[in-house]
């Protein structure tokens, strides 16, 4: 990976228009993915009054070496794909839909990603979804977090036998949020590959339709 950061990248929508949406939901691909292939998981639900959007990594990586490793061998690029969230949230808000009407969800990379900023960014989401992830703490050692989840529904999905995401770290995240406040719904499931199933997008169907539903 080179050192080019993530600012100014692409990001792709799907949807509602930002401005006449009830609720928005930002979607991060994995590593070696697109924003475009995390993009279509938005067919597969009923949410006509939802903006999706997905933002593009640089070089289609939001950091170089694995979420186990030590934090600074991902930086700058980790830092960079952080601020980058941080300013889409910004971008929905400006819109008019607050945190608590906006889900992240994340695939893989892109689901450690969005787990660890709404951890370290902790408020009243609309739902933070981590799919075959789990948060990125400090790489190799549990980072110490602080502040309110307040309430948000979070869902953690991934096989028992995942070799990107060690089940031990699924626990510890499962853990740690809970502990911040988070109403966490931990679904792992057996023998299953590096992939996405129909219970996690049922469950996903389920948060959209809440936050809509409250919206």
């Amino acid at each position: 990976m080179n050192n080019q950061l993530h600012e100014g990248v692409p990001v792709f929508t799907r949807g509602a228009a930002l401005a006449e949406a009830r609720a928005a939901m930002i979607l991060v691909h994995g590593r070696g993915a697109s924003a475009q292939d995390i993009l279509t998981l938005a067919a597969e639900w009923h949410a006509p009054e939802v903006a999706f959007l997905a933002p593009q990594a640089a070089n289609n990586t939001w950091y170089p070496n694995r979420f186990i490793m030590p934090v600074a061998t991902n930086e700058p690029w980790l830092s960079s794909a952080l601020a980058l969230l941080d300013g889409l949230l910004a971008q929905v808000a400006s819109a008019g839909i607050g945190p608590e009407r906006t889900l992240l969800l994340g695939f893989s990379q892109g689901g450690c990603l969005a787990l660890e900023y709404g951890a370290r960014h902790p408020r009243r989401y609309g739902g933070l979804i981590g799919l075959s992830a789990g948060l990125i703490e400090n790489g190799d050692q549990p980072r110490t977090y602080s502040g309110s989840l307040a309430g948000v529904p979070v869902l953690l999905g991934c096989s028992d036998v995942d070799f990107h995401i060690p089940l031990e770290r699924v626990e510890r995240t499962a853990q740690q949020l809970a502990h911040m406040g988070a109403e966490v719904d931990k679904r792992i499931y057996r023998n299953m590959g590096h992939t996405v199933n129909h219970d996690e997008l049922a469950a996903v169907q389920q948060l959209l339709d809440r936050v809509t539903a409250a919206a």
